[in-house]
């Protein structure tokens, strides 16, 4: 996280009602706030109110706001980022009032679905590979790539990192297909298909979890509806009482 990134924690603790930002500040210098169990004194402290925990004498601090939940087309060339210099990221093509964090990310060279929100827990659990939820690419190669490459590519690569797990690959076309993953190693469609012998030329995602693409065009964004919001809850174990 960068100096321009998340949010002063003495802010973060009176948003959160603990007491007032001057009596915030005391607090940290006392030593009693810890960020992921970290016990922090300086008062520049910036935290991510998404993924940092937060405790003042070891209770969780939770900051009270409206959960928000966008799915945004995310352009090539747009950086899946909330700053990066004066680089464009996907934060700058969003307009609303809550501060939303990607979940996940996109190549710069990449498009497609990118869901953003303020609600740590479907954050964590749509990261996390350990959940297994589904991710679904659209992929165009240099040149036309034979049905045992595909196959390849479904029984799993061998990447530095080790194996991708098994995944589905459909053919599109002579040089297109789509990939359903359950995982998210760094540029791995990409690097899947190099070890293969093609280059990827153009890749979208169009589904994450129940959450589609549909018909946005590229920078255009909404609000998830109600029913996208309660099933994604439920498939993440949020829904059920586990979050």
């Amino acid at each position: 996280m960068t100096e321009n990134d998340g949010v002063r924690l003495q802010k973060y603790l009176a948003h959160a009602g603990v007491c007032s930002r001057r009596a915030a500040e005391t607090l940290i210098k006392e030593g009693v706030v810890t960020v992921n169990n970290r016990v922090v004194t300086e008062l520049g402290t910036r935290v991510d109110p998404v993924s940092d925990r937060v405790c003042v004498r070891g209770s969780a601090v939770h900051a009270e706001e409206k959960r928000v939940y966008l799915l945004l087309h995310k352009p090539i060339g747009v950086i899946t980022s909330c700053s990066h210099g004066n680089a464009r990221v996907v934060t700058d093509l969003v307009k609303v009032p809550e501060r939303v964090y990607p979940v996940g990310r996109l190549d710069h060279d990449s498009s497609g679905l990118l869901i953003m929100t303020n609600d740590g827990r479907i954050h964590h659990r749509l990261s996390h590979p350990s959940f297994d939820h589904e991710k679904e690419y659209r992929v165009r190669v240099a040149s036309p790539m034979p049905q045992s490459a595909l196959t390849r590519m479904a029984e799993g690569i061998r990447l530095k990192e080790g194996m991708t797990r098994p995944c589905r690959v459909r053919r599109e076309g002579e040089q297109s297909y789509t990939i359903v993953l359950q995982e998210g190693k760094n540029r791995q469609v990409r690097r899947m298909a190099e070890e293969v012998g093609h280059e990827v030329v153009a890749l979208k995602r169009v589904r994450m979890a129940n959450i589609c693409l549909g018909q946005l065009k590229p920078g255009q964004w909404r609000h998830l509806a109600e029913d996208e919001v309660r099933e994604l809850l439920k498939r993440t174990g949020i829904g059920t009482g586990e979050g």
